[in-house]
């Protein structure tokens, strides 16, 4: 076998080779997920439960790695000074290693999606886990899909380039890798490999080509990891009496969408406003996250100590064990109520404080305890009004309408909230309330390098060319001009002081019938132009090419492009459908241009307005 690219390229181009691939990459975001979980539990462990007294509880369907220290007293100093340690060794580590590595994470992996061709520097994923489960282990808030994400993309851009596949195939690896990750963490795989394939956008639009391989890789990642655990529980555990069968509950489902509307905007505004502020900070950029981790921990404990209820620490680290107690039905009542909207309201902020400052963690579980806060609140209030029954359902309807609007992925959302509580009874409120955030938070997203659809991505550049071509003939185009012709007798010398008098470049060439014979240019002309001796003896016949390019009225532009390119000339002969010896005019490569840029607008235009 030929050693150079090429042929390994053709070796795996197949659709079989490229699911035999997404299968490996999925095993190692699996693997890199089981790793991940002892890293980051192991570090919240050691630190936050070990020498700050902070044990909080968790998700039921969670698996427990390290034995709970059990109630403790809770240290002060730790709950304000950990998160601040956290932050100034992971601001060090990204901003002397890898600075990509800081933020949430899946941004960095859509923007190589979109404009590097699915290449990400390989030191990245590995410092991106270090990094974050420093952060989330000393209380700093923050999500775990961001480094999983990215240990499963970027093995999956390893790979691709160490087998010297093209950028199309590196991209559907880096996004099968992403997916891979993110469905297992979650122990959602559907959701994930949906996930993948629709977060590339902000409009409602998949990358279709990515689906397949990220179905086998999820499905292999979620099987390692449970596989690994013994568990294949979901996430969270909901009552089984969570159901929708009254049609009078769509009205209340109806306000939590339109509540959850501005803590939307509020939740971007300011998570990328906070952002702003630590760019323009002087001083050293890696002492940034310690500033923005003190600050979070001294929200917490201000948080605590105004409503002396320990759940107000869930604003720290991932704070998904409030969620779980308001599916319990543990917290109730104004209470309740209160709790709920205060750790929702602060877990923006310290997120913010958190990842906006340069430091570490993924922003999807945060999404889920704010949206569930406010879903469980509002169905609290709704309950005390003897409106509704289970306030529980809320919390899952409200996870799903706050990272469908913030993130524009709305069919991924409710899967992988469906999967994650096993409430699949809830998937008609659901979808009304994705569908309500998502088309009323259209201006915003959680996700900036998104970008609009595929007609707008680099990744796509040139593919939407040809069929919008297609759509345009050459009768469409045609600019309505002289143009100089010459008869195949007429002497060099008059062709000589044609050209210097004009400004064509071509000159079609007829015969003494007025049928097109052929066609020269006056590049042709120029090397004879000082040869008084070939001035008389020369005619048009002499020089002028009788194997002509030439297009008709009725051919698309896409096929006049390819005759342009076929000799990289500028202006091509126009003659009848039924006759090609009669000339009808000339069509200027410009003239192509101009109708696709113009078409370009218009389509662009339409999609504004929509």
């Amino acid at each position: 076998m030929s050693s150079h690219p090429g042929s390994k390229r053709s070796v795996w181009k197949g659709a079989g080779a490229m699911a035999g691939l997404a299968l490996v990459v999925g095993f190692v975001a699996g693997s890199g997920a089981v790793a991940f979980e002892y890293l980051s539990q192991g570090a919240f462990h050691l630190i936050m439960e070990g020498l700050c007294g902070y044990s909080p509880s968790g998700p039921s369907g969670e698996s427990h790695l390290f034995p709970s220290h059990g109630p403790a007293e809770v240290v002060m100093l730790g709950i304000v000074f950990a998160p601040a340690i956290g932050g100034l060794l992971s601001g060090f580590l990204c901003f002397r290693y890898a600075p990509e590595a800081k933020g949430h994470g899946t941004d960095a992996a859509i923007e190589a999606y979109h404009h590097h061709g699915g290449r990400i520097r390989y030191r990245v994923p590995l410092l991106k886990s270090i990094t974050t489960a420093i952060s989330l282990g000393t209380g700093g808030s923050g999500g775990r899909e961001g480094p999983i994400a990215q240990i499963g993309a970027g093995f999956g851009s390893f790979l691709a380039t160490q087998l010297h596949l093209d950028d199309r195939q590196r991209r559907i690896l880096l996004a099968a890798g992403m997916g891979a990750g993110v469905g297992a963490i979650f122990r959602a795989p559907l959701a994930g490999a949906l996930f993948a394939s629709e977060v590339m956008y902000r409009e409602a639009e998949f990358e279709s080509d990515v689906l397949l391989p990220s179905f086998l890789s999820s499905a292999v990642a979620y099987c390692v990891l449970c596989g690994w655990f013994g568990s294949f529980t979901h996430l969270f555990l909901v009552p089984s009496n969570l159901t929708f069968n009254n049609l009078m509950d769509l009205g209340p489902y109806t306000v939590l969408a339109l509540i959850l509307v501005p803590v939307i905007w509020l939740n971007i505004k300011v998570f990328y406003g906070t952002e702003s502020l630590f760019d323009r900070m002087k001083g050293p950029k890696a002492l940034a996250p310690a500033l923005g981790g003190l600050l979070t921990g001294l929200v917490a404990l201000g948080l605590w100590k105004a409503t002396g209820d320990e759940n107000s620490l869930s604003v720290l680290a991932f704070g998904y064990g409030i969620l779980q107690q308001a599916l319990d039905g543990s917290l109730v009542g104004w209470a309740g109520i209160q709790i709920l909207i205060l750790v929702a309201v602060f877990k923006i902020l310290t997120t913010a404080l958190t990842i906006s400052s340069g430091g570490s963690g993924g922003v999807f579980g945060p999404a889920m305890v704010v949206g569930g806060g406010i879903g469980g609140a509002v169905g609290l209030i709704f309950q005390q009004m003897g409106l509704i029954e289970h306030p529980a359902s809320f919390v899952v309807v409200g996870m799903c309408g706050f990272f469908a609007g913030s993130a524009r992925t709305p069919i991924s959302t409710i899967i992988m909230v469906s999967e994650m509580t096993g409430s699949y009874e809830l998937l008609m409120p659901a979808m009304w309330v994705c569908a309500i955030t998502f088309v009323i938070c259209t201006p915003w997203t959680l996700y900036r390098k998104q970008v609009l659809n595929r007609a707008h991505s680099p990744a796509h550049k040139g593919e939407f060319m040809v069929p919008l071509l297609q759509d345009i003939v050459v009768a469409d185009v045609m600019e309505d001009r002289a143009f100089q012709n010459v008869r195949i007798g007429t002497p060099l010398k008059d062709i000589v002081h044609l050209v210097g008098d004009t400004h064509a470049d071509y000159f079609p060439v007829l015969d003494n019938d007025g049928r097109f014979v052929g066609i020269f240019s006056a590049h042709d002309i120029r090397s004879f132009t000082y040869d008084d001796t070939l001035h008389e003896l020369a005619v048009a016949a002499d020089f002028m090419t009788t194997s002509v390019i030439s297009i008709t009225p009725k051919d698309d532009l896409h096929v006049a492009l390819q005759r342009f390119n076929l000799k990289n000339i500028d202006e091509l002969p126009v003659v009848d459908p039924d006759d090609k010896h009669k000339l009808l005019g000339m069509l200027r490569r410009r003239a192509l241009s101009r109708a696709y840029d113009e078409r370009l607008k218009l389509m662009q235009k339409a999609m504004e307005t929509r």
